[in-house]
């Protein structure tokens, strides 16, 4: 299960976010082979004064649009994966919103699966997450 938060401006609309969520979960399911039911999105809309970053950072621009994608995931996936995961999100959502690929800065946290709980106090049993 990766869990994933997305943090963006309030000025994006609900149907904006809903795009921007499934074009995240499209590319987790396309590059690191989870489950469709494996959608487990927290969507956090800020004022513009709560989104700190600058105007440029290693020669890309970013806009008011900007969007900040954590994804926690459990650690199995190569440097290859990873690199396909950040591509396809980005060229997904900005195929599927007004967003531009610059404005999309994904991180990407790793743990073990035994720091993972989906009810009950339980460990998982399965090997996806």
């Amino acid at each position: 299960m990766p869990l994933v938060r997305i943090s963006l401006s309030e000025a994006c609309s609900s149907e904006t976010q809903n795009s921007i969520s499934q074009a995240i979960h499209q590319a987790l399911m396309e590059e690191f082979n989870i489950p469709k039911d494996d959608y487990f999105h927290i969507i956090e809309s800020l004022s513009q004064n709560q989104l700190k970053f600058p105007s440029t950072y290693l020669g890309i621009a970013h806009t008011g649009n900007i969007v900040f994608v954590q994804i926690i995931a459990a650690i199995g996936r190569n440097v290859e994966q990873k690199k396909k995961l950040y591509q396809k999100i980005s060229q997904l959502v900005s195929q599927n919103t007004h967003i531009k690929s610059q404005d999309v800065i994904i991180t990407l946290v790793e743990n073990t699966k035994e720091n993972w709980s989906f009810g009950n106090g339980e460990l998982p049993t399965f090997n996806h997450i």
